[in-house]
């Protein structure tokens, strides 16, 4: 297998390289430790003008088509440069499963959203039981009329406290197995009822109890 980088994903190693050092200063990234959102709109507004919230997304989402080879060239120059901000809860955690497993609605409503920048997501998965399989999903929805009512708590959740929707995952009926009857909800962050608070983390990462 041959694991070498394209020349085109060298240059987008480089502009990526380049673009962060000049934008995400050490300065900034501890000035952003300190404040409450956690990242920069400004600098989330020119990366959504380079195409990155829409990466990976196909062209008739405003997406670059581009692969997952190209997302992890990006993700490791952010590590590098230890860019703080919701791109990855938004990008991989929100986009990809609306992608995957959203209707075909879901995705023409959410998709370009993400894709220029306007929409921030995140997903709300860990319980405070502490696990991250199926059998750890205790958060309750049942239906009622046309929609359905969440209980439950989640925790470690990225940047909630700025996301415009959450992707929650529920259990929605008791299966044979764990993995039976888990569903995945896309709730308005601002939904009456939804109570986000900080959780205090020695890296100051922005992460929320919902």
């Amino acid at each position: 297998m041959d694991l070498d980088l394209t020349e085109e994903q060298e240059m987008l190693q480089t502009m990526a390289r380049d673009f962060l050092t000049k934008e995400c200063p050490k300065a900034l990234v501890r000035e952003l430790e300190e404040d409450e959102k956690g990242y920069s709109p400004e600098l989330w507004r020119k990366m959504a003008e380079l195409g990155w919230m829409g990466l990976v997304l196909p062209a008739e989402y405003d997406g670059m088509e581009m692969g997952f080879m190209d997302l992890i060239i990006l993700l490791q120059e952010m590590g590098r440069n230890i860019l703080p901000g919701p791109f990855f809860c938004t990008v991989v955690l929100g986009s990809l499963p609306i992608f995957s497993a959203g209707t075909e609605e879901q995705k023409k409503e959410f998709l370009p959203k993400i894709a220029s920048g306007e929409m921030i997501l995140t997903m709300a998965l860990t319980e405070p039981n502490g696990r991250y399989d199926a059998a750890g999903v205790e958060t309750k929805a049942v239906a009622q009329g046309d929609s359905f009512v969440i209980s439950g708590t989640k925790l470690f959740v990225e940047n909630a406290h700025i996301a415009d929707y959450m992707i929650c995952v529920a259990r929605t009926t008791e299966g044979a197995t764990p993995e039976e009857g888990i569903t995945l909800f896309l709730v308005d962050a601002k939904s009456p009822g939804i109570k986000v608070e900080g959780i205090p983390t020695m890296a100051d990462d922005k992460l929320c109890e919902v």
